[in-house]
């Protein structure tokens, strides 16, 4: 019996960036993993990717956790601190995020000139979530359990989104923004890739569980009315699995993890 073809490197780092429609996702996964060593190339271009993502041996991760507390109090929204920054990643090393591939930008436009939005058919944007453990990172499954201490790196997928807001809502109703980390306005978006935020967090002690949100637009946005949809959901039940209370021209994605009782 003949193998499976060999999947080509690009349609590799496509599988392992999430950046297909989800059945044409499914559908090459398990070609790939048919293959007699599909498996094998998947787990090594993911391990060389976790350990782009963070260089930093855990040690000095618990030093700058200890010595950049009061960094929080001044980025934080609201006066409750949910996270304690871990450690901020060099320019070098956020930029190749949690994959090493980064998909060259369109050139900026000149004049009137509107640059053409770009998107992979049925690809939407989402989060991606990361633990850091002794050795590589850990890519963080939906509904993955966690608990206090840990330090998580963020990522997200854009999907051809220009603009966007990254907040939590934590099980203690605390809300907490991160891209932008103060302002008014939205971030502008690399449209293609993976993409981590700038900084790592160590999670506090929030009970029940926390639960990221990106907010995306094809226009720059108000922070403001991201910041009252989460805070009028945190406040309720549902705050765990019902989307934020936004108009439709928004796109939103959240990324829950579940906390572990001490």
């Amino acid at each position: 019996m003949n193998s499976p073809p060999r999947t080509p490197d690009w349609l590799l780092e496509r599988i392992a960036l999430g950046e297909l429609p989800s059945e044409e996702l499914v559908a090459a996964r398990a070609r790939l993993l048919a293959e007699p060593e599909g498996a094998a190339r998947l787990t090594a271009l993911e391990a060389d990717s976790a350990t782009t993502l963070q260089r930093l041996p855990p040690a000095e991760v618990a030093h700058r956790v200890a010595s950049q507390g009061r960094v929080l109090q001044a980025r934080r929204e609201g006066p409750a601190h949910r996270f304690r920054p871990a450690f901020a990643l060099v320019p070098a090393i956020a930029a190749v995020a949690l994959l090493v591939l980064v998909r060259p930008q369109a050139p900026a436009p000149v004049g009137d000139e509107v640059p053409e939005v770009t998107r992979v058919k049925g690809l939407e944007p989402r989060l991606l979530v990361h633990r850091q453990r002794a050795e590589t990172p850990e890519a963080l499954v939906e509904g993955a359990r966690v608990a206090e201490g840990d330090v998580v790196q963020v990522a997200y997928v854009a999907a051809g989104r220009t603009h966007g807001v990254i907040l939590s809502v934590d099980g203690r109703g605390t809300v907490t923004l991160h891209a932008p980390e103060s302002g008014e306005a939205s971030v502008r978006l690399a449209t293609s890739g993976t993409h981590a935020l700038p900084g790592a967090y160590a999670l506090d002690d929030a009970p029940a569980f926390e639960r990221f949100f990106l907010v995306t637009a094809d226009a720059p946005f108000a922070v403001g009315e991201v910041l009252a949809a989460a805070r009028s959901l945190a406040g309720h039940s549902e705050a765990r699995t019902s989307p934020l209370p936004l108009p439709p021209r928004y796109t939103q994605s959240s990324f829950l993890l579940e906390k572990s009782s001490p």
